[in-house]
């Protein structure tokens, strides 16, 4: 963890470069020194149908879900919140000029006891690390 999935409306391909999107906020991710490297996913899924607000159709939205383990207070999380939302929302600034549109991120933490995971990425990148 941190699994971050984007969702978007597919008005918005014209307007955005979504794999740009996804680096962004996977490098702001790597940017708050709290999610372990070799855990950090980033996700888009294009959304073909949606209805917003009066149906107008030129409206848009992103809407961002991180999923992360337990473990850190507070205060952390909505540090590295705030990180990723702005850096996301930076990036975004030409979309907001130029359309009606509406961006949302929310965090969410998994219980341990009911979230499964196998990994092998970590200890890659142990290795990488080691051997340069």
């Amino acid at each position: 963890m941190p699994h971050f999935t984007i969702e978007y409306s597919a008005n918005l391909d014209s307007r955005l470069d979504i794999g740009a999107v996804c680096e962004i906020v996977r490098k702001a991710a790597v940017e708050t020194g709290i999610f372990p490297l070799g855990g950090i996913r980033v996700r888009a899924i294009r959304c073909e149908h949606y209805a917003i607000a009066d149906a107008e159709r030129d409206y848009g939205f992103l809407d961002m879900v991180l999923r992360i383990g337990e473990g850190r207070d507070l205060a952390t999380r909505q540090k590295a919140g705030e990180h990723v939302f702005q850096a996301l929302s930076k990036h975004l600034d030409p979309v907001f000029a130029g359309s009606k549109f509406a961006l949302s991120f929310d965090m969410q933490i998994n219980d341990k006891d009911t979230s499964w995971k196998r990994n092998n990425i970590h200890d890659a990148l142990k290795v990488v690390a080691a051997h340069g």
